[in-house]
């Protein structure tokens, strides 16, 4: 779960829906650069609530479908290897899995501005969700159910008042969409009209239980009743987009507006649940079959000839090496004996990655001005914190 602020964008351009090219191999665009316009109609076709639903009919570019496919598998094959290292006992605490719902998260990111370059991820040390990018507009996710909603609300206010022109996601799962502070923060953004969007990411399970035995009305698009909604394929990256266009216009000019994202996660709630107790395995691979994100724009590139099979291959094992290496070299990290280090086969880390100073353990943590800084090799205390 998330809060994020961004800056508003246009519309996108209409033009005419793009055929697959039939052109040969050496006369194809470059696939890493090319920014030539084509139009690509989502998978199915929106649907509104209160509102008119935006054009199916998508402006977008080899480049961008290459880095949705790029992007998409970076985060599949790094959600992999954590669910591996995980088991193998070398991530410990919580680990909850995205993979399955990679589109949301690109196609999000293809709509939006984000204000600045400052990245501030607390350097692994705010969990399994409570990252951080303040400079990039991200402020982070909660550790109580729904409870960012009223957050983001918050920061929507905080944007209308200053009239920056920019709008608020707020996201949150099926599971919380039923908690009353929701209804709370809607309600007060509705009155205020306040630029905020609130993002559904329904994957049908709220942890274990399936939205149907925990929602009368499941259509979470039409919760708000006098708030506008969208309902969005969020297997289709490129309908998220639109979506998420379309609504930071409308936030905007009108006010809140709630988007539903009709995605899948193939991995239980966390890795405390196997995820197949409350649904069969063929449904998980009839939805991988038929609706995978990664899949859908791998046909797509295919399709209209952007890239070939190698070429897609071979993104891959980029993707899949620089995994690797990360793997790799966090696992050095992890040992503390120079010896043990050089004893490991491969790795070449050992100089570049010494253990941290237990200073360290104070930095990214609490606010600058406050006396913790002040802690460091040569100290033994950390003024300003409370024991």
């Amino acid at each position: 779960m998330a809060l994020s602020r961004f800056t508003s964008s246009s519309t996108a351009r209409s033009s005419t829906l793009l055929k697959p090219l039939t052109t040969a191999f050496l006369l194809r665009r470059p696939i890493s650069s090319d920014t030539t316009p084509l139009t690509i109609e989502t998978s199915v076709p929106f649907t509104a609530h209160q509102c008119e639903a935006p054009s199916r009919s998508v402006e977008t570019s080899s480049k961008e479908l290459l880095t949705f496919f790029r992007d998409m598998a970076l985060m599949r094959r790094m959600e992999i290897a954590a669910d591996s290292l995980y088991k193998a006992k070398l991530v410990r605490g919580f680990c909850h899995l995205y993979d399955g719902q990679e589109a949301v998260a690109v196609g999000m990111e293809a709509a939006i501005t984000k204000k600045g370059f400052h990245y501030n991820c607390l350097s692994g040390k705010g969990g399994s969700m409570h990252f951080y990018k303040k400079g990039s507009g991200f402020y982070g996710g909660h550790g109580i159910v729904g409870a960012q909603i009223p957050l983001g609300c918050g920061l929507a206010f905080a944007q209308k008042y200053s009239k920056d022109e920019t709008v608020t996601f707020a996201l949150y799962g099926d599971g919380a969409a039923n908690q009353g502070q929701l209804f709370e923060a809607l309600n007060i953004s509705a009155l205020w009209d306040l630029p905020a969007i609130l993002v559904c990411e329904n994957n049908h399970y709220g942890m274990g239980t399936a939205e149907w035995r925990a929602a009368k009305s499941p259509a979470y698009y039409k919760r708000g009743d006098y708030v506008p909604g969208l309902k969005v394929d969020g297997m289709d990256a490129l309908a998220v987009k639109q979506a998420c266009k379309f609504a930071k216009e409308h936030a905007l000019k009108n006010g809140p507006i709630i988007l539903e994202m009709d995605t899948y996660r193939y991995h239980g709630h966390s890795m405390s649940d196997p995820g197949s107790t409350y649904r069969t395995r063929d449904e998980i691979s009839g939805v991988r079959q038929e609706r995978d994100p990664i899949e859908r724009i791998r046909k797509l590139v295919l399709s209209h000839d952007l890239a070939t099979e190698k070429e897609l291959k071979d993104i891959e094992k980029e993707v899949r090496k620089e995994v690797d290496e990360a793997i790799a070299q966090a696992k050095v990290r992890s040992i503390s004996s120079e010896k043990e280090r050089a004893s490991v086969v491969g790795l070449k880390f050992s100089s570049e990655s010494p253990m941290p100073e237990a200073h360290e353990l104070f930095t990214n943590v609490y606010v600058k001005g406050f006396g913790t800084e002040a802690y460091g090799p040569d100290r033994k205390e950390v003024r300003g914190v409370l024991p």
